[in-house]
């Protein structure tokens, strides 16, 4: 019993982790990378359908992302829906092809994007000690209906909390590589 719960705990905490490293995927920084445009949806035959789903998305080099749609009159709606979106991107069409060059982020552009990223860790920080209080209300019920011993118990809070800590340094290094990805010029 105690290892299912810990178990779900750990399922829980990985989860909460790869939702936490789709955010700061979301984040822009200096160069151009294809996950940029992966939460950017348009309008396809009256469906909201993502970008990567209508047209190819690659790097032409550094600093530019180029998207190629599949059908050529998708070339305006996949333009608006970039230029609408929150990242502050401003595509050029280029024939067939929809050019994004990445404009240099200011000094304070890019502190205001840290802010983001600490909110954005602040808040799975958050997601993981929920997680372990669930688990420990888990643990604490199993000691009351007597399925399992107190020192079974604590054992049990202890193996969450070191769960718990392991996720939240992996949390705090994630943040630190998106920050030093940040501020580099």
């Amino acid at each position: 019993m105690i290892a299912d719960i810990k178990k779900s705990a750990e399922q829980k905490m990985q989860k909460s982790l790869e939702a936490l490293k789709l955010d700061l995927g979301k984040v822009r920084t200096g160069r151009a990378h294809t996950g940029l445009l992966d939460h950017i949806t348009v309008d396809y035959y009256g469906a909201p359908t993502l970008i990567s789903q209508v047209a190819s998305v690659n790097l032409a080099d550094a600093r530019t992302i180029t998207v190629a749609p599949w059908e050529k009159k998708m070339l305006s709606a996949i333009e608006k829906a970039i230029r609408s979106s929150d990242l502050g991107l401003n595509p050029v069409t280029v024939g067939e092809l929809i050019r994004i060059p990445m404009p240099a982020l200011t000094e304070e552009r890019r502190r205001d994007l840290t802010k983001i990223v600490r909110h954005e860790g602040e808040n799975a920080r958050v997601a993981m000690r929920n997680i372990r209080r669930d688990a420990n209300t888990q643990l604490k019920d199993l000691l009351k209906e007597k399925k399992i011993a107190e020192d079974e118990e604590r054992r049990g809070q202890d193996e969450i909390q070191k769960l718990t800590d392991r996720h939240i340094a992996e949390i705090d290094k994630l943040l630190q590589i998106k920050e030093a990805e940040l501020m580099a010029i």
